[in-house]
């Protein structure tokens, strides 16, 4: 490996480690190997760049982390998705997210938060369960059964097909209430799913009644 010098150490070793991970991922003791640092040093900056999503740690191996990947690769969906989130957000005065599904996880890849009061936000990159949830609903809208251990029934994700959107009180986090509605590409496939949340004591028991309509409109902007 090169081990390019410019005299700014944490810098220059830092950079050592994210070109040892383009390698492929390793344990703690083969980066060390890799990048020919103290495991002490290796193990802190990997820590640091793990804070700031530069570098990923699961199951004991590293590897380059999110934040790499989305600088280097622009989702359309999510470069139009902002005008759509802010205007939901000023329509419903509530948070604004956009979930696509990965595996048995959902990840909120663009969000638009309420800027004072109370309010549910979800950071961009966060990983939430595909077992509870309105957004988890509206992405399996068109499963017949859900998944194992799921706060909602097969009779709940058949009214999500028939209505277009998904509520949930409650269901995820503790009064926390959202709204969410499927994304659909050109052949009717969701690719991801749009949602708004709030407190439920303002939302209320029935948040689709307020928003639903509301939600769905924002989601036909997005698909195609």
């Amino acid at each position: 490996m090169d081990h390019t010098t410019t005299g700014v150490g944490v810098l220059d070793k830092s950079a050592r480690i994210l070109a040892a991970l383009a390698d492929g991922p390793c344990s703690l003791a083969e980066l060390v190997a890799r990048c020919n640092l103290p495991r002490a040093t290796a193990h802190r900056l990997a820590g640091a760049l793990i804070a700031h999503r530069l570098v990923s740690s699961a199951d004991g191996a590293y590897e380059l982390g999110p934040w790499l990947r989305e600088l280097t690769s622009v989702d359309p969906l999510v470069a139009r998705a902002m005008p759509v989130l802010d205007g939901l957000r000023k329509q419903t005065g509530c948070s604004a997210q956009l979930f696509r599904r990965s595996g048995s996880e959902r990840i909120c890849i663009a969000a638009s938060d309420v800027p004072t009061g109370l309010r549910d936000t979800v950071p961009v990159g966060a990983r939430l369960p595909m077992t509870a949830g309105s957004a988890a609903q509206a992405l399996l809208a068109d499963t017949v059964e859900p998944p194992a251990g799921a706060a909602f029934t097969a009779s709940t994700l058949a009214g999500v097909r028939r209505r277009g959107w998904a509520q949930s009180v409650a269901e995820r986090a503790p009064g926390v209430a959202s709204v969410s509605a499927p994304i659909r590409d050109l052949s009717g496939a969701i690719v991801a799913a749009v949602s708004v949340s709030g407190p439920a004591a303002v939302l209320g028991r029935a948040p689709g009644r307020l928003h639903g309509p509301t939600v769905c409109r924002g989601a036909r902007r997005l698909g195609g």
